[in-house]
């Protein structure tokens, strides 16, 4: 049995999921995360690129996890996904969204590889890989010339958000933002924030078959 065979059953968890967020993508868009999906399983077997097993919880707690921030992403037009592992988010906001340019920053090797080969594989014009750490990138290595000054940056639990905004803040442009994913609402996080950024907005997500807490926490320079 293929990973085809295997996620083509949770194919309308994925609709109804994207329908509870208020998304409309179109019937390619979500063949193209099916398929992200798929390869993300294939090449799991392997280089681990993820704790899940499971195609159901492939769909849910990656892809409808991922793509249950785009409804406050609605000024972005350049997003640099830091330390996305396996491509979340920005491979499924790449997909979802393709008139967004996205980069992902990424510092294991294997799983850039991984990333740049399911680039490949999916088609994906408007996203690119860089196998490196966030510390060392520059904005304009980040997004495409003539550099703006609206770049933001997103992570999904990569790490508290005063080293977010320590290793990855250099990215964002004047007027970007700075979006962290998390799991439990972060108080002690947002009390140790570094002087010069502030907490812009906080929202509780509701992902749909996801029975776990998740927030988006939206950061800006003061």
């Amino acid at each position: 049995m293929t990973a085809a065979d295997v996620l083509a059953p949770f194919a309308g968890v994925l609709a109804e999921g994207a329908d509870a967020l208020g998304l409309a993508l179109p019937a390619a868009g979500q063949a193209r995360l099916l398929a992200f999906s798929e390869l993300l399983l294939k090449w799991n077997r392997i280089y681990n690129l993820t704790a899940l097993r499971r195609p159901e919880e492939v769909v849910t707690h990656h892809l409808l996890d991922s793509l249950a921030v785009l409804p406050h992403l609605s000024d972005v037009e350049c997003l640099a996904d830091i330390g996305s592992g396996g491509g979340l988010p920005g491979i499924a906001l790449a997909i979802a969204r393709p008139e967004w340019a996205v980069s992902s920053i990424e510092a294991v090797n294997k799983k850039a590889s991984f990333q740049q080969q399911a680039k490949i594989e999916l088609r994906l014009a408007n996203f690119s890989v860089l196998n490196a750490r966030v510390e060392n990138v520059g904005v304009e290595d980040v997004f495409p010339a003539p550099v703006p000054v609206c770049g933001s940056v997103i992570s999904r639990a990569f790490s508290s958000l005063a080293d977010f905004v320590r290793l990855a803040g250099h990215l964002a442009g004047p007027s970007g933002r700075l979006y962290a994913m998390k799991g439990a609402f972060p108080a002690s996080e947002i009390d140790a924030l570094p002087t010069g950024w502030e907490v812009r907005e906080t929202v509780a997500l509701a992902v749909p078959g996801l029975g776990a807490e998740r927030h988006l926490v939206v950061l800006a320079r003061a």
